[in-house]
């Protein structure tokens, strides 16, 4: 960037002699530094990494392997080592359904594929099964904090389970998310810890459309068991499994929980389904640290989005356009400290992460092939969106806050550190509400961070809360960012990391990981 060489003279070593000695960070005074991340940068990034050549950054396409290409000539002009054994980018596999061909017959009736019935391809493995009968089990849902089966005794090893979508309304949780309960996952997850072979979900809104020619991505094809097959079906369908018993079903499921039983059907489901795999990558790069440069300080964010349907493009400004943005313009302010000789004590581990948006693939991959060694991380600092205000916020502090996730996890130090570097250098409101296990969106499981909150790793995630107004939508543009707001933000994340890398011990792991409540 063409900042990197004009700033660098506020140092006075030249790049060479501080790879060689480098001096302490106590005798730059810190403004210095963060005065190289500026509203012009962050905006001139940003129209890129959110602007159409990228195409919406979906994972495993063309427009992310641009946004990673374009993030790791920063990260190599601004200095960065690199920071996978050599490597800017870590490579994961992705793989990617076409299906060919799909069938659904009850007693010898065949239905008819998007009229009636509808497979998951990336949880349905090709070929054909043959059941004489299917195990009725209600909702599907399994809750031990509710005192909730509603398998009862009823055994489904190896057996096809036919579920109603939903739940009664005399089940009361708070739990949210695909993951819960009562969520589609949830029960799917439930039937296949209970054995069952196929699920067979009784769902809404037949006729459909048919699926995307090349279905759903996903990085799990290789198991150390084959899940189950699941598959949606219409309830004239379901009807022919159950009879006509199933509209009395129906009726009493809506306010209790339905007995589990057995239904006599000769019911085969057929799949036919080409498998294609492709990749995607993180980029990453570090700053050498000076005499602790055995342990690591890892800043993170997602670049990658929702990419193109049709010809509609999903920018991702804020989506984590705003994020990515962020720490490219952090890790050169570090670049320019160890660069004159000032910076950090620690390495300094910046990491563009992608297939978050999928169900944080690229952290996932990380954390399980990490570089690094773990217990040698101090803490991951992880932002994904801080360019806009929350809509739903009515206070008076609008432009002038950020959510703070998970500094109240993990370590006991976290909270106070993050608060004194607020309060010394940049004074923003901090926002605690989603730290509380109560919260319904549950967004401590939902960014890259938790991949690293689960191997101990203390971890604070900057988050601005706009989960109405343009989330996920193709509006979601680079016009739209206040960039005043966005530097603050960054700022704030720069002196916590500074905080962090320069301290002389490591974050203490002090406190349990809270349990997922999705």
């Amino acid at each position: 960037m063409r900042n990197f060489f004009l700033l660098l003279a506020l140092f006075p070593a030249t790049l060479g002699l501080a790879q060689k000695k480098a001096k302490s960070p106590k005798k730059v005074k810190v403004e210095k530094i963060a005065a190289s991340i500026t509203e012009a940068e962050l905006k001139e990034h940003l129209y890129v990494i959110a602007g159409a050549e990228m195409e919406g950054r979906e994972t495993a396409t063309e427009g992310q392997r641009k946004a990673a290409s374009y993030i790791e000539q920063h990260f190599k002009s601004i200095g960065l080592l690199p920071g996978n054994n050599g490597t800017y980018q870590q490579t994961f596999p992705v793989f990617r359904d076409s299906l060919i061909n799909a069938s659904l017959t009850v007693n010898g009736k065949a239905f008819d594929l998007n009229k009636d019935f509808q497979p998951t391809l990336q949880l349905t493995r090709p070929g054909s099964q043959y059941f004489s009968e299917v195990v009725f089990a209600g909702h599907g849902i399994v809750d031990p904090d509710a005192g909730i089966d509603d398998y009862g005794s009823i055994d489904v090893k190896g057996k096809a389970v036919l579920l109603l979508d939903g739940a009664p309304s005399s089940y009361k949780t708070t739990k949210r998310g695909w993951r819960a309960p009562n969520g589609l996952y949830g029960k799917y997850n439930s039937a296949m810890s209970k054995g069952a072979s196929a699920i067979i979900i009784i769902g809404n809104g037949f006729p459909r459309q048919a699926l995307q020619p090349n279905g759903n991505m996903y990085t799990n094809l290789y198991a150390d068991k084959q899940p189950a097959s699941l598959f949606t079906v219409s309830t004239d369908l379901a009807t022919a499994i159950v009879g006509e018993s199933l509209k009395d079903l129906i009726a009493r499921g809506k306010d209790a929980a339905i007995a589990p039983a057995v239904f006599k059907a000769n019911t085969m489901l057929e799949l036919q389904k080409k498998v294609s795999q492709l990749e995607s990558t993180n980029v990453l790069g570090y700053i050498e640290g000076s005499d602790k440069k055995d342990e690591w300080l890892i800043l993170t964010a997602h670049y990658d989005h929702l990419g193109k349907r049709g010809d509609v493009i999903y920018y991702g400004a804020d989506d984590d356009g705003s994020g990515t943005v962020g720490i490219m313009e952090i890790a050169e302010a570090f670049a320019m400290a160890r660069a004159g000789g000032n910076g950090p004590r620690r390495n300094v581990l910046v990491m563009a992460v992608s297939g978050e948006e999928k169900g944080l693939w690229g952290s996932e991959y990380f954390s399980e092939n990490s570089p690094v060694p773990m217990d040698k991380v101090t803490a991951d600092l992880n932002i994904d969106m801080i360019g806009r205000v929350d809509t739903e916020r009515k206070s008076a502090d609008t432009l002038n806050y950020i959510y703070v996730v998970g500094d109240d996890k993990l370590s006991t130090e976290l909270k106070p550190i993050s608060e004194m570097v607020n309060k010394k250098y940049v004074k923003l409101s901090l926002d605690y509400k989603y730290n509380d296990p109560a919260d319904p969106n549950q967004i401590y499981f939902r960014s890259d961070h938790f991949n690293f909150a689960r191997k101990g790793v203390p971890v604070i995630f900057y988050y601005d809360g706009m989960l109405q107004a343009d989330y996920h939508k193709p509006t979601d543009t680079p016009d739209k960012i206040n960039y005043k707001l966005l530097k603050k933000r960054a700022d704030l994340v720069f002196y916590t990391a500074w905080e962090m890398a320069n301290r002389d011990s490591m974050i203490k792991r002090d406190l349990e990981l809270p349990a997922m409540a999705r």
